[in-house]
């Protein structure tokens, strides 16, 4: 059987044969279809199509693959003269309204679940991470909502790793650059190596090295609003896609050139918003342009009247965007039974260089005074510690705002969070940073009754976080927690293992996030191979016991020896 079979009654080319009743054109500046005609069309048209409403005698029809599809049904009853200059630009629409409807057929019989072929990828995906891959093959215009957690950065690079539409733009909050580049690499194969991935810097376009992955921020996006959508670039990736969901700003237009040149483009967000009409309607129609009619015409039938920004019925527009391969959502809740009791991820995210600089000066004087001491001198042990506690607060406190945007995603997503941190001075930058969420604190500064109130107020569900020091954490019960994360780092394993169970305890039903969030200068690097944290979503880090004397002779080793390289590259830069 053709496959033009297949096609939907609607979708057959309609005749223009017999009374004709008005012509079809295109309106280039508006982008839009335009039917000109007698009334009996064109009344019909304006009840049959809210929004598409003109003058007298006119009717427009947004060029949307599905709307093109409802105009074609609409000129079997009513044949139209399709206008000379416009014939090629309508079979054009109209074969993609077929391709489009053909491929929703076909993606009915691809298998439920899939993985990527072999040498392309790197990791082995969950059952729901596989069905999400399927998914995702199945629908080029799509959002992948699953909740936090569940690996759609994962899913999203698989989808390339099948379909080798490089090369590719990944559109990315600031603080998760570094992480997506760092994924990239880790998951992604191309011709048998790493890709090559590149980090769009600055407002002011400028000439690109070729590179199969391409990755910006979204507050760049307004500086290369005109360069971006002329690159050729085969997918975009918006990841957090809700930071999109307010029309009318730079970013915004920016990012809807950029999709309407794009033939693949996916959303990543774990919190979709379904009862604003007007943010759902915006990320949406980012994804595919009016494939939920006008802004007017939506709030009208979708929404409590025109205007009007809160969706009568979420829960039918959840299944409608469903149904039309828009979205898919799964939750920690549906596939609890394929998840670990814990699951730990290692996050790269940015830091201030500036701020570090700054911070490290001091911290070089002491070093040039370690120089001048002979290695057995009583007063170099001393030194030392001061040398390492100053390198390692300056990493927290560079990295301290980023580790606040990630833990306010976090938030926004309904999580609960436990923060873990050493310094004070970091936790007063979360203090002022994650004000708007109230925090309690935990950091050994508050009395005994304070520890208590603080701990009530989270168990009681009167705060969603709470900021703890990684020493002031033992015995307490925080089993209400979802999300763990470390803002900062510990020499011992076992001082991490403890912090989780704070949250991993009897009582607790659900699949516990532990985030350790790494900067890539700083203490962090040597702390994170001295703990045995690999970058990867798909490996169980450390051991869950309480701490020994081995444990506690192995961080002191591991951090001498982060000390003497220190020391060693800090003498290689003054010669």
């Amino acid at each position: 059987m053709d496959e033009r079979d297949m096609l939907p009654g609607y979708l057959r080319e309609a005749p223009q044969t017999g009374h004709i009743y008005g012509t079809l054109s295109y309106n280039r500046k508006s982008k839009c279809w335009t039917i000109k005609g007698e009334p009996c069309v064109t009344e019909m048209a304006k009840r049959l199509f809210p929004g598409s409403e003109r003058r007298r005698g006119e009717a427009r029809f947004t060029a949307n693959r599905r709307i093109v599809g409802e105009v074609n049904w609409l000129m079997m009853r009513y044949p139209l003269e399709i206008a000379a200059r416009d014939r090629a630009l309508w079979e054009r629409a109209l074969a993609g309204a077929q391709e489009h409807a053909l491929r929703r057929a076909a993606a009915a019989k691809l298998p439920v679940r899939m993985n990527p072929p072999e040498g392309t990828f790197c990791g082995e995906l969950r059952e729901f991470q596989k069905e999400g891959l399927s998914y995702l093959l199945a629908n080029e215009r799509t959002l992948l909502a699953d909740e936090m957690g569940l690996g759609k950065t994962v899913q999203a690079l698989a989808c390339l790793a099948v379909t080798g539409e490089l090369p590719a733009l990944l559109v990315v909050p600031p603080h998760l650059v570094r992480n997506w580049e760092a994924e990239a690499k880790r998951f992604l194969r191309v011709n048998g190596g790493e890709p090559r991935v590149h980090v769009i810097r600055g407002l002011k376009p400028c000439e690109l090295p070729q590179a199969d992955l391409y990755i910006i921020h979204y507050l760049l996006l307004r500086g290369w609003k005109r360069v971006l959508p002329e690159m050729g670039f085969r997918a975009v990736i918006f990841d957090e896609i809700q930071e999109l969901r307010r029309a009318g700003t730079e970013k915004y237009s920016a990012a809807s050139l950029l999709a309407e040149k794009t033939e693949r483009v996916i959303g990543l967000s774990g919190t979709p918003i379904y009862n604003r009409g007007a943010e759902i309607w915006n990320v949406v129609n980012i994804l595919d342009f009016h494939c939920l009619g006008g802004f007017e015409s939506f709030t009208r039938e979708w929404c409590d009247g025109y205007g009007n920004h809160i969706v009568r019925d979420p829960a039918l527009l959840g299944e409608h965007l469903r149904r039309e391969g828009l979205i898919l959502r799964r939750t920690k809740g549906e596939v609890l039974s394929e998840l670990p009791p814990k699951r730990r991820l290692v996050q790269e995210i940015d830091a201030d260089d500036k701020v570090y600089r700054e911070l490290m000066r001091p911290v070089m004087e002491l070093m040039g005074s370690l120089r001048a001491l002979h290695p057995d001198a009583k007063e170099r042990a001393l030194l030392e510690e001061r040398v390492a506690a100053g390198e390692r607060q300056a990493t927290g406190m560079a990295k301290a705002p980023f580790v606040a945007a990630f833990v306010r995603a976090l938030m926004d997503s309904g999580e609960k969070v436990l923060l873990f941190a050493h310094h004070h001075a970091v936790m007063d930058i979360y203090k002022k940073e994650l004000a708007s969420y109230k925090p309690v604190f935990i950091t050994g500064r508050e009395t005994g009754a304070q520890k208590e109130q603080a701990v009530s107020r989270f168990m009681d569900g009167e705060r969603d976080l709470c900021v703890i020091s990684l020493r002031a954490a033992s015995g307490l019960n925080l089993q209400r927690a979802s999300c763990v994360v470390f803002g900062e780092l510990d020499w011992s394993p076992a001082v991490h293992s403890q912090a989780e169970d704070r949250a991993h305890r009897m009582g607790q039903q659900d699949s516990i996030l532990c985030y350790y969030l790494v900067a890539p200068q700083g203490s962090d690097r040597d702390m994170q191979d001295a703990l045995g944290l690999k970058v990867s979503q798909f490996v169980q880090l450390m051991g869950d016991r309480a701490p020994d004397m081995q444990d506690v002779q192995r961080a002191e080793r591991a951090a001498r020896e982060h000390m003497r390289r220190l020391i060693e590259q800090n003498d290689k830069c003054e010669k």
